[in-house]
């Protein structure tokens, strides 16, 4: 036992401690480590945004103001003078215009945009059925299947239960530059927003901003890995007839 007391005797504590320190301290270190790996993303959810434009769960857009007709918000502060930009479409084909002046759609495009505005600045979502046409012309809303009753589904869509949220998310969509599609087609037709029609990859600073009026920064970030915009969009054919309303790919 003498011997054994001896020997520890010689140790030196200063080591020793500074051994049992450095132990500790991984100790402590591990856990801690661990757990800055476990932090990652909802998937999804790419950031804390609330997502937007679900049938369940879409929130009140900004730079809307319901009640108030708007004259004419397509000719807006980017583009007044209603000169054409030139995007490239989603499938990077081609380049299609985008137009801001409502001027340059034929005079039924314009007469039925300003009535769709009208009818939902009021508020009243009973006020877009005259609209929506009947039968085989009724304005599609939903993808798929057409609907016996446009108005109830939409206010379905919205995230109240009056739709004035579906009613702003209108707005909106109408406010932004359109483009003419299916020039020569049976599908011919004036759609707004013309980010339907646009590689959201390559979209510039200013038009990011554009559409981040409509959308969350999260929405954005997934229609980016999704390949397109996926949200509303709204459909006028040549001579006024009101087409669609309806939101995906």
């Amino acid at each position: 036992m003498r011997i054994g007391k001896e020997k520890v005797s010689r140790i030196p504590l200063a080591p020793v401690m500074l051994a049992f320190s450095l132990a500790a301290g991984s100790l402590a270190l591990a856990p801690a480590a661990h757990a800055l790996s476990e932090l990652h993303k909802i998937p999804g959810q790419p950031n804390d945004q609330p997502a937007q434009g679900s049938a369940q769960g879409q929130s009140q857009p900004q730079g809307t103001t319901p009640g108030v007709p708007m004259a004419d918000p397509l000719v807006n502060s980017q583009n007044s003078q209603g000169v054409d930009k030139t995007p490239g479409t989603q499938d990077n084909s081609k380049p299609v215009a985008v137009i801001y002046d409502i001027n340059k759609a034929p005079e039924p495009v314009r007469k039925m945009r300003q009535q769709i505005v009208e009818a939902a600045a009021s508020g009243d979502l009973e006020r877009l059925r005259p609209l929506m046409g009947a039968g085989a012309e009724q304005t599609q809303v939903t993808v798929g299947e057409p609907t016996d009753d446009p108005i109830g589904t939409l206010k379905d869509l919205s995230g109240d239960p009056d739709g004035d949220e579906i009613l702003a998310i209108m707005l909106d969509i109408v406010s932004t530059g359109f483009v003419h599609v299916g020039q020569g087609t049976a599908e011919e037709m004036y759609v707004w927003p013309y980010f339907a029609e646009k590689d959201l990859k390559s979209l510039t600073p200013p038009e990011r901003v554009e559409l981040l009026r409509i959308v969350t920064a999260g929405d954005l970030s997934d229609m980016q890995e999704f390949g397109g915009y996926n949200f509303y969009r709204l459909g006028i054919t040549p001579d006024g007839k009101w087409k669609f309303f309806t939101a995906g790919d």
